[in-house]
């Protein structure tokens, strides 16, 4: 629901409460001024509070428990709190179960980026019957598509349904199930990849990827080729960051999509020490503002007075850094796919063979976050058809190990949607401590304590605002981070 208040001559606040087609609650505040956006608030409205549930629980257990956090990257959380258990007993996972835990995550990411294009997004551009889900939408929905693209848009949102399904089923043939997958533990996976499972896993893969190339990619490209002024809003604070997912080897530095930062334009190996939580602006216990990963602590206040979220405000070096996508493929830069390079020489003019040819300024806005996406969904199947090839069927997944008294450690990994940080640490064989920076928090988070806005809001200083009735594109660039 979108309310606007009238102030000034030519300004208004604009409230969307909720945003709609995200996972959670969150609110959106911003000033409009002259037909643009001058200041923005973002309100995460719900406490979890899982920090405080795991506390002197078994360190085992919160793989399991940890997946309760986010209904659409269960899988993402259970991976990384296995990271940080393995760091903190000290395990060394098998290759078969470095595979098997990339199939598994590989599955959920493929799931996840077209839920979000076709099921959150798309509907923001593309117009569908005048029924549930297609509606409730805003009354004047800047809807740009002719009829023949739009028929194939609605068509393919049908479609990506039954897509979503099938990479389901792959997250469940090693994972146990979906969504909260029994087979991601410490040590490992409780799948042993037999012949006939990674036949089964292959065979529906094979359906999900022709989707991607023939599909969602060209999809993608044909809407920003309508919407080309949404390339040039949402920019933001340029700068991102990424703690590198699926890795490649044992050793587990080398991942196919890169660990690195990107600040004041140049680029910066990543050194978690750099990570701070600032809560001043947020629901939470003032003392506890400004503290390294190792030492973050979750206690809310509810009262506190200035305070506007439930999200923390994570700071790399202090300073305010985008996740996702966009700062996963920015960092990694990889070849675009051949569609990518096509479409953007045809409909932009852009002779682009790498991802950062695109260049900062449109790479870094609404709809070049959608580009990233696609293009990083692409590039996670090819990387499936070489492990579906590495993985030697019959192979151990899982390494014994022994629960010790006393113990730290750190899990990195990447979310659909961000860089997700897992801390554990173990005191008389119990959680001591268990501190969670979520994917979604580095995007969504409110002002930190020296008063510079969060990525998000940032991004939305700028966007155009043609009718404060309508905040079409303030809609547009929350769902592009996809929080």
């Amino acid at each position: 629901m979108a309310t606007s208040t009238p102030a000034a001559a030519g300004k208004a606040t604009i409230a969307i409460d909720p945003v709609t087609r995200i996972e959670g609650h969150l609110k959106a505040e911003v000033v409009v001024e002259n037909g643009k956006v001058v200041d923005a608030h973002i309100t995460g409205g719900m406490y979890r509070g899982f920090e405080a549930i795991l506390q002197g629980r078994d360190p085992r257990d919160a793989s399991q428990l940890v997946q309760r956090l986010c209904g659409v990257c269960p899988t993402s959380h259970s991976s990384c709190s296995a990271l940080a258990q393995d760091a903190a007993f000290k395990v060394k996972v098998t290759e078969n179960g470095r595979i098997t835990r990339n199939l598994i995550l590989g599955a959920n990411y493929l799931q996840s980026h077209i839920l979000h294009f076709y099921h959150l997004a798309a509907l923001d551009y593309v117009k569908g019957p005048e029924t549930a889900p297609f509606i409730p939408r805003f009354k004047a929905p800047d809807l740009r598509l002719s009829d023949d693209i739009n028929k194939v848009g609605v068509d393919q949102y049908l479609e990506a349904l039954e897509v979503r399904r099938i990479a389901h089923e792959m997250v469940a043939l090693f994972g146990g199930r979906m969504p909260h997958v029994h087979g991601i533990v410490a040590g490992g996976t409780t799948e042993i990849p037999t012949k006939e499972k990674l036949t089964e896993y292959g065979a529906r893969f094979l359906k999900v990827k022709e989707f991607i190339e023939k599909k969602y990619l060209p999809c993608v490209y044909t809407v920003g080729s309508v919407y080309k002024d949404l390339f040039k809003q949402g920019q933001g604070h340029k700068s991102c960051i990424s703690f590198g997912v699926f890795p490649l080897d044992a050793s587990g530095k080398k991942t196919l999509l890169k660990a690195g930062v990107y600040l004041n334009g140049k680029d910066g190996n990543f050194d978690p020490k750099q990570i701070k939580e600032y809560v001043k602006y947020s629901w939470f216990d003032d003392k506890t503002t400004g503290l390294p990963y190792d030492r973050g602590q979750t206690i809310p206040d509810v009262n506190k007075k200035g305070a506007y979220s439930f999200a923390k405000s994570p700071r790399y070096n202090d300073k305010p850094v985008e996740a996702g996508p966009l700062a996963r493929m920015w960092i990694t830069n990889p070849e675009l796919s051949a569609t990518g390079q096509q479409l953007l020489k045809e409909k932009f003019g852009l002779n682009a063979k790498k991802f950062r040819d695109i260049g900062v300024d449109l790479a870094f806005s609404i709809m070049g976050r959608h580009v990233a996406r696609a293009e990083e969904t692409l590039l996670v199947a090819n990387a499936i058809v070489g492990w579906i090839k590495e993985i030697k069927p019959g192979g151990e997944t899982w390494t014994k190990f022994e629960l010790p008294a006393s113990g730290e450690g750190l899990g990195l990994t990447e979310a659909p949607r961000g860089a997700l940080l897992h801390f554990l640490r173990v005191a008389d064989k119990k959680i001591g401590n268990y501190n969670i920076v979520p994917a979604t928090v580095w995007n969504v988070n409110p002002r930190d304590d020296m008063g510079v806005r969060g990525p998000m809001e940032e991004a939305l200083i700028g966007v155009e605002v043609k009718d404060i009735d309508n905040p079409v594109n303030v809609a547009r660039l929350i769902r592009a981070f996809d929080p």
